[in-house]
């Protein structure tokens, strides 16, 4: 399976949109996005997880390292949408508690105080 990578800004916030499988194979296509984001100065980062159906472990270790490269940054990584099986995986890791996890894009934008599972 493939991956799809697609960037939006909205705001001071910049939207990744994930399509498909994160994985061994696919996960330095999304790293690159990351790292051009952040050349960039894009350190406010939201994750569309709602299409991705697979992450393993490579692909969470993507975003812990986002999510560190954003501090560092003044900047701030939120996860939004994730399936089930991806919350699952987020869920058994301990990452949903790491990575703030929202139900919906907006909501991850918004950075309501209310960051919960979906």
């Amino acid at each position: 399976m493939s991956l799809t990578v697609r960037a939006e800004q909205r705001g001071d916030v910049v939207v990744v949109s994930i399509a498909g499988e994160l994985d061994m194979a696919t996960a330095p296509q999304l790293q690159d996005q990351i790292t051009d984001q952040l050349d960039k100065g894009h350190s406010r980062l939201v994750f569309d997880l709602a299409e991705l159906s697979f992450c393993d472990s490579t692909g969470l270790s993507v975003f812990v390292r986002a999510k560190n490269s954003s501090d560092e940054a003044g900047g701030l990584v939120r996860l939004a949408a994730p399936q089930r099986g991806v919350l699952r995986i987020l869920e058994v890791s301990g990452l949903v508690e790491v990575l703030h996890t929202y139900p919906t894009v907006d909501e991850a934008v918004a950075g309501d105080s209310a960051a919960a599972s979906a």
